[in-house]
């Protein structure tokens, strides 16, 4: 249904506290930041930036110490926020440790 057929939005998406919530996110994943991107063991895993009024997130396609290939996202509202945690939850259980 259509926002007009209900008679309200949704708040406004404010990529500071967005942000915020993503880094206990992807904590709670076990994953450690440093310096924008967070890691497992060492390796690149995701990384996330705001940008303007969205967040400019990517996770790798395959952890990689060497030259990690990214898939970026734009994130523009919570919605989109808990989608990349739940996408990165689920690749990081497919992904076995001789992958790292």
């Amino acid at each position: 249904m259509a926002e007009e057929e209900w008679g309200f939005a949704p708040p406004p998406f404010k990529p500071d506290e967005a942000l915020q919530r993503l880094r206990r996110d992807l904590r709670e994943l076990g994953l450690a930041e440093r310096d924008g991107v967070f890691e497992r063991r060492g390796t690149a895993i995701a990384r996330a930036k705001v940008d303007g009024d969205t967040l400019a997130a990517a996770r790798v396609k395959r952890p990689s110490r060497h030259s990690p290939d990214w898939q970026a996202r734009v994130l523009k509202s919570s919605a989109d926020v808990r989608d990349f945690v739940a996408d990165l939850k689920k690749q990081l259980a497919q992904w076995s440790d001789r992958d790292d």
